[in-house]
């Protein structure tokens, strides 16, 4: 998750490292923005944040970098606890795939801590995206088709996993926990993708992010 920078207008520092930004839609409605910072310097983050912020949504908070940097520097619980109470406020997030965003540890920790909390979750492919160099981008690995759940044998509890090498692998920054309702047999003892559980993806450019993010995250 991070902040923005734009030329013109509200000033939003570009930070380093993970920054967490969640705004608010007219209906009081808070969105968690995940991504890799990588796609703030190429600005392709930067134009949803401008888009969410011109039709009437506003900024609710977000990390500046003296914040980001403190937790950093006291290892990854701080960063945790910094996360989680950014998440703790919103009812949505919106993961924002660029190039490398389904490799990102804290992106994947963002997004599991959502789904854990009961927000829904939509991805949204931003490589389509003209960058500060003008181009646009090849779509990048869809973190909801790499990152899943595992339910155990009775389908009460789910534990956190990614694909690694064809193989699902535990997640370890996230705890197995309890679901809210027990699982369909059909799910229990198995691993499935969170693309696979119903979460859905979009494309910024092809469906029209600009007029449609705020129903996708309804």
């Amino acid at each position: 998750m991070r902040s923005f920078q734009e030329s013109q207008g509200p000033q939003w520092a570009a930070l380093p490292g993970p920054q967490p930004l969640f705004l608010e839609s007219p209906m009081a409605k808070r969105v968690f923005f995940s991504f890799h910072y990588q796609d703030v310097i190429d600005f392709r983050a930067n134009v949803v944040r401008k888009a969410w912020v011109t039709k009437n949504r506003d900024q609710a908070g977000f990390f500046d970098a003296s914040i980001w940097e403190e937790a950093e520097k006291k290892g990854s619980l701080a960063l945790k606890r910094l996360i989680n109470g950014a998440i703790r406020g919103t009812s949505a997030t919106a993961v924002l795939i660029g190039s490398d965003t389904a490799n990102r540890r804290w992106v994947r920790y963002e997004i599991f801590k959502s789904i854990e909390k009961g927000n829904r979750v939509i991805a949204l492919h931003i490589n389509g995206i003209r960058g500060k160099d003008k181009k646009t981008k090849t779509k990048g690995t869809n973190p909801l088709k790499v990152l899943g759940l595992q339910y155990s044998d009775d389908g009460k509890k789910v534990t956190p996993c990614y694909r690694s090498g064809g193989n699902w692998r535990t997640f370890e920054d996230v705890d197995t926990y309890t679901v809210a309702a027990t699982a369909a047999k059909v799910k229990w003892g198995k691993t499935h993708s969170l693309h696979a559980l119903g979460r859905k993806t979009y494309d910024w450019f092809a469906d029209d992010g600009y007029n449609n993010l705020g129903t996708w995250v309804g």
